[in-house]
């Protein structure tokens, strides 16, 4: 089951977004209908929140006052909190009953308008933001909902802005363009992203990849290969729970100002590799099935034994998202070489430059990623031993656990 998290600010337009999603097959999950279900008349919940804010937040006809709670919960934090402390829970056990209710392969999208404020972007595998700039928004405010401007503003002010949006925002849908635009552009999304992506799921299948090793420049701020990482990362924990001891983002780009393929390494650090197979399971429905076969790498001079150097190789059903997923034991030696590797590029600007002529070399010399892989591999064990040398020099230690 594919789970999409759908936000945006106040009067971008996740209304018309999300029919568009329905339309192509979705079902659509909406928080602040199931927000208000749960404070109907005669709910618990309604009765928990005129007990904590008065029954001046209800209706002559013992309905809620939606308005007059707004008042009071407006710019006033430990408010919101304690409404929150109430209402989350009560919609987050109604959305679980409305999952569990649809088939194994359903394509289901959450409109959820705080997922940026509440942090709640590892919750989906995907999460789509509606975008329209601060004047649009503004206008359909006033023209649309009768608002004041001085309350649109307020409202718009309220939330998250567009930078901390683009960065939680595994694809961004402008929606400022003529709805006929709009509508092509989701449904290009649907076909080559989204319904790709749950089949993969469906089958444990990690996203087919092909062609040449091409190089790109770091994206720019704020939506940079770290914050993609960091995501991901966040997705992997809740995951795999207890059992993932640490989780990095290693490889080229996790190196600032170095090119790179446009694909996210990242490794998960396990007590042993039988955890890491207890945990595969739980990867793959967070959208990292595990790449079938034996997986290792190369041992180096000073640990020549090989079953040291084994490991679990996990990969992206996402196609829109390349990621390799290394699951490595911690403290072992290809952990270890991971961070260190990692760390002594982003310090020593020689040592950065000589692997980036490397790699420049190389991604034109191959005809492919494997064999672009393969070319570089014995350039890391020609620098084992000054990477030793830096390791000791600076007296480096993994992050700590």
């Amino acid at each position: 089951m594919l789970h999409i998290g759908l936000t945006g600010g106040i009067a971008a337009g996740k209304s018309t977004i999300a029919a568009v999603l329905t339309d192509l097959g979705a079902h659509l999950i909406d928080a602040d209908v199931i927000a208000r279900e749960v404070v109907e008349p005669g709910t618990p919940g309604l009765y928990a929140v005129a007990g904590a804010f008065g029954d001046d937040i209800l209706t002559a006809d013992g309905t809620l006052d939606r308005p007059a709670l707004g008042r009071v919960i407006f710019g006033d934090d430990a408010a919101r909190a304690r409404l929150n402390a109430i209402v989350h829970p009560l919609v987050g056990e109604a959305t679980k009953a409305r999952v569990r209710a649809l088939p194994s392969d359903a394509i289901v999208v959450h409109d959820v308008p705080l997922i940026v404020e509440n942090g709640l972007a590892a919750n989906y595998h995907l999460v789509l933001v509606v975008g329209a700039s601060e004047d649009v928004r503004l206008n359909r405010l006033v023209t649309d909902r009768g608002m004041t401007p001085e309350d649109a503003r307020a409202r718009i002010a309220a939330q998250a802005d567009d930078g901390a949006r683009r960065r939680v925002a595994d694809v961004w849908i402008d929606n400022e363009r003529r709805p006929d635009e709009v509508r092509t552009a989701v449904g290009q999304l649907w076909r080559r992203r989204i319904a790709p992506y749950a089949r993969n799921l469906e089958a444990g299948a990690v996203a087919a990849r092909s062609g040449p090793a091409l190089l790109f420049e770091p994206p720019e701020p704020p939506r940079t290969w770290v914050a993609q990482a960091d995501q991901i990362l966040a997705r992997l924990r809740r995951a795999g729970g207890e059992r993932i001891r640490s989780a990095e983002h290693i490889g080229s780009t996790a190196v600032p100002g170095l090119a790179a393929k446009d694909v996210l390494d990242l490794q998960l650090g396990v007590d042993t590799l039988a955890d890491a197979d207890r945990i595969a399971e739980a990867l793959g429905r967070a959208g990292f099935p595990v790449r079938a076969g034996e997986w290792a790498d190369t041992p180096k001079p000073n640990e020549p034994d090989p079953r040291r150097w084994d490991k679990r190789l996990h990969g992206n059903a996402d196609p829109g998202r390349a990621v390799n997923l290394h699951v490595r034991v911690v403290g072992g030696p290809a952990w270890t070489y991971a961070l260190a590797f990692r760390d002594w590029l982003r310090a020593d600007d020689a040592a950065r430059e000589e692997y980036a002529a490397l790699k420049r070399r190389t991604a034109a010399g191959t005809a492919d990623t494997r064999a672009y892989a393969a070319a570089k591999e014995p350039w890391f064990t020609q620098v084992w031993p000054r990477l030793q040398e830096w390791v000791a020099a600076e007296r480096w230690q993994p992050p700590a656990l």
